[in-house]
């Protein structure tokens, strides 16, 4: 195999270990206090086979159970997800933010600081 191809394949596969270390410091760090106050001033619009709803998830950890959570692909939820066109949205204070959101982000958008 060409260096080139090696430094390549080093490279992406040291980008997904950082990732994944990211995610799990960031889930360490999110009180069930934070995570309540979040799931109290926002509703989480998600999809099944979604893996950035996954990665939002992640990033909640075992607190992820706070969120008031809307599962798209739920049929009795379609009337719900009326105006979502991805996955993951936040709706805070009638705003949508798509995509995920990092801790730091909700807690600002929602007041829990």
């Amino acid at each position: 195999m060409k260096k080139k191809n090696w430094i390549t394949i080093i490279t992406i596969f040291a980008v997904i270990i950082f990732a994944i270390i990211l995610m799990n410091l960031s889930s360490a760090h999110v009180s069930k206090e934070t995570a309540e106050c979040i799931g109290e001033n926002s509703i989480l619009y998600v999809q099944l086979g979604c893996h950035t709803c996954e990665i939002q998830e992640d990033m909640f950890g075992k607190n992820y159970q706070y969120l008031k959570v809307i599962d798209c692909w739920i049929e009795e939820n379609k009337y719900k997800c009326g105006g979502i066109t991805h996955t993951p949205t936040w709706i805070i204070d009638g705003e949508k933010y798509v995509n995920v959101q990092s801790i730091e982000k909700l807690k600002e958008l929602t007041g829990c600081e």
